[in-house]
């Protein structure tokens, strides 16, 4: 039907009086693409008719209108799906979990690079901009998260490829290494764990870079090792996929157990049958 415009970068910007809805919501078509360039009215709103397959492939920033000092969080995220229904336009929407917040006030600090007028704070509404909402953001450093003091956060990108394995430093674990990355490079893909490299002069920035560069972190949560539990905490709060081994249920921290895990015996059957599990979820991971 349309195209976008070569070499235009395009987000949707959607403010709502009301706060967002956890993942579907809907605004009157009067509101839709106001404030919007007619340039990109006549690609992305031909002849009047709303072009939904397009709106899909742009970032979406959604935001709440300004009350008080402007502390409302905007997210930024992507519309999944939108229907016309009666004067209602409905979208469905995922926001980025590895995107944090923004602030209105931080967002008002960034309106002119953002291309938003000061009015669009308070009115509920759905424009569309001619701007590159990741490159502002990157540039601004409006979505950076909170540092850690004790080690620096992997800031390169994410290896495809590249599954790590988080697990005691002990003998009994190396044949369940072994089975694991048997298991890993089977599929050719990468397998790694922080004793098989050093970068850093200290262990635990070679262990987080590890953990940000892989697409995938594999916890053994055998034992109760306080390490590995710091590490998948590490892990899912940088996003990464993450799964969860163990030979015995009781091992499993209370604010685990709703997280679906691999359990195992640790003898040569054992060990075959949880290799080919976590293969089999790699594949629904990473296909």
């Amino acid at each position: 039907m349309c195209a976008r415009k070569e070499g235009a970068e395009v987000y949707q910007l959607l403010v709502s009086g009301a706060g967002w809805n956890p993942s579907r919501d809907s605004l009157h078509r009067g509101r839709v693409f106001e404030h919007t360039a007619d340039r990109l009215l006549e690609t992305y709103k031909p002849e009047g008719q709303l072009w939904t397959e397009g709106l899909l492939d742009l970032p979406a920033l959604f935001a709440s209108e300004m009350q008080g000092q402007g502390d409302q969080v905007a997210r930024v995220g992507s519309i999944t799906r939108v229907r016309l229904v009666g004067t209602e336009v409905e979208f469905d929407y995922a926001l980025n979990p590895r995107i944090p917040g923004i602030r209105n006030t931080k967002l008002q600090e960034l309106a002119r690079e953002l291309d938003i007028d000061g009015w669009e704070f308070s009115r509920t509404h759905w424009a569309l901009k001619d701007v590159d909402l990741f490159k502002v953001l990157l540039e601004q450093q409006a979505a950076k998260g909170p540092a850690p003091k004790v080690f620096r956060l992997h800031d390169g990108e994410v290896d495809p490829e590249l599954v790590s394995v988080m697990m005691p430093f002990d003998a009994a674990f190396r044949p369940v290494y072994e089975a694991l990355r048997g298991a890993i490079t089977g599929l050719r893909l990468e397998c790694s764990r922080a004793d098989d490299i050093w970068e850093h002069d200290v262990i635990i920035q070679d262990v987080v870079s590890l953990i940000g560069r892989s697409a995938v972190v594999i916890c053994d949560l055998s034992g109760k090792n306080a390490n590995v539990f710091y590490e998948a905490g590490i892990a899912h709060t940088l996003g990464r996929e993450v799964i969860l081994l163990t030979q015995h249920e009781t091992d499993v921290p209370f604010d685990l157990r709703h997280i679906r895990h691999i359990r195992y015996l640790n003898n040569e059957e054992g060990r075959t049958t949880m290799a080919q599990a976590v293969s089999d979820r790699l594949l629904q991971l990473l296909r």
